[in-house]
C-alpha cells in the first residue's frame, strides 16, 4: 500500500513519542517564559520593547527604508498589521514616514536616528541576556543551539505560509522561510 506524506509522519512511527512529548512540552515552556520576559534583556532596558516593535525596527535596519507593503511582505505578515504596529513607533519618534523619492504620493518608513539608537540599546541588552543565560555553554553549544533554533523557526514559518498549512512533514519543513 502506498504511503502519503501525512501517513509517513504518523507520530507513532517517527520514533520515540516520549521524546516528541518532551520536545512539545519544552517548546511550550519556552514560549511562555519568552513571553513573560519578552527576552527583553537585562538592567533598565529589560522588557522595554515589545516583540513586534523589535522585529519591525530590526527589519528596517537590515533592509533599509521601505513602504508598508514591502515591509509586510518581507516579514510575512499583513499590511494592516504593519500599519497598526508602526503607528506607535512613528508617534514615539523611532520610525519616520517620508515621501518616496520617485513617487511623492507613496510613503516610505525608515528608522529615525532615535530608533537606531534605541534598537542598538535593546540589541545590546538582549546580547547580555543571551550571554548570561548561556554563560556555562561552550561556544560550539551556542552555535548548535542557534542553528537548530533557526531551523525550527524556518520550519514553523514554512508551515504557516504554505498553502497546505495543516500538512506536516519533511516537505513543509523544507520550504523557504519568510523571515520575520
Amino acid at each position: 500500500m502506498p504511503t502519503t506524506p501525512e501517513m509517513s509522519m504518523d507520530m507513532t512511527t517517527v520514533g520515540d513519542t516520549g521524546l516528541l512529548d518532551a520536545l512539545q512540552h519544552e517548546v511550550a515552556l519556552f514560549a511562555r517564559r519568552a513571553e513573560q520576559t519578552r527576552l527583553g534583556g537585562v538592567a533598565q532596558v529589560r522588557n522595554s520593547m515589545d516583540r513586534a516593535a523589535y522585529l519591525l525596527l530590526n527589519r528596517l535596519d537590515q533592509e533599509g527604508p521601505m513602504g508598508v507593503k514591502a515591509l509586510a511582505a518581507s516579514m510575512g505578515i499583513d499590511s494592516s498589521t504593519v500599519t497598526r504596529q508602526v503607528a506607535p513607533l512613528v508617534d514615539t519618534g523611532l520610525v519616520k514616514r517620508t515621501s518616496h523619492p520617485e513617487d511623492g504620493r507613496a510613503v516610505v518608513l525608515q528608522l529615525s536616528p532615535r530608533g537606531l539608537a534605541r534598537l542598538a540599546e535593546v540589541r545590546s541588552s538582549r546580547r547580555r541576556l543571551m550571554a548570561e543565560l548561556t554563560h556555562d555553554w561552550e561556544p560550539e553549544e551556542r552555535e548548535v543551539f542557534c542553528s537548530l533554533l533557526t531551523r525550527f523557526n524556518h520550519a514553523l514559518s514554512a508551515r504557516q505560509t504554505s498553502p497546505g498549512a495543516a500538512a506536516t512533514g519533511p516537505a513543509a519543513a523544507a520550504e523557504p522561510d519568510r523571515a520575520s
